[in-house]
């Protein structure tokens, strides 16, 4: 079973029949017939309309329609990446980072990185002093470090941005 999402407040469950797909949902109720390699018509309420893959994203899990000549985003969920979100565990794939925000509020007592450095997952970035204790912040991915955002001394606000990738 998938779920599919044409935008955030429109969702259908995506079932198979025979050779045909079929999606329900509140503002759906389609049934989809592939016509050739890339090209499927949907049957919307009587009425027929020709849809067309014209790309899909493997990282983001999203397909490119083009129907009657616009063209749509189309979220595809299968049911592991339906537990995942149900768990609050999201964006798995990415493997980019942006930037290290602050965990806590708390004041900066070392820089352990310069602007330019490349750091692997788990290198330590920063001594961050909050409660009386000192927490080392770890770098989340691997990535080049574009600016530090402040410097040693620094008061820091929870969810501040320190350094940015």
């Amino acid at each position: 079973m998938y779920k599919v999402s044409l935008k955030k407040n429109i969702e259908a469950e995506v079932k198979f029949k025979d050779s045909n797909i079929l999606l329900n949902g509140s503002d759906f109720d389609w049934n989809i017939s592939k016509t050739s390699k890339d090209k499927f018509q949907i049957t919307k309420d009587g009425k027929k309309l020709n849809a067309e893959v014209i790309g899909y994203e493997r990282e983001n899990k999203v397909v490119e329609i083009k129907i009657n000549n616009q063209i749509y985003n189309v979220s595809v969920k299968d049911k592991m990446d339906q537990l995942l979100q149900k768990m609050g565990i999201t964006n798995l794939s990415s493997s980019t980072i942006k930037d290290v925000k602050a965990p806590m509020p708390g004041l900066i007592h070392d820089i352990l990185v310069e602007v330019g450095q490349e750091v692997k997952k788990g290198d330590q970035l920063m001594i961050l002093e909050a409660m009386k204790m000192e927490n080392v912040l770890k770098s989340p991915g691997a990535g080049t470090i574009a600016s530090i955002e402040i410097s040693k001394g620094d008061s820091v606000e929870k969810n501040q941005i320190l350094i940015k990738f």
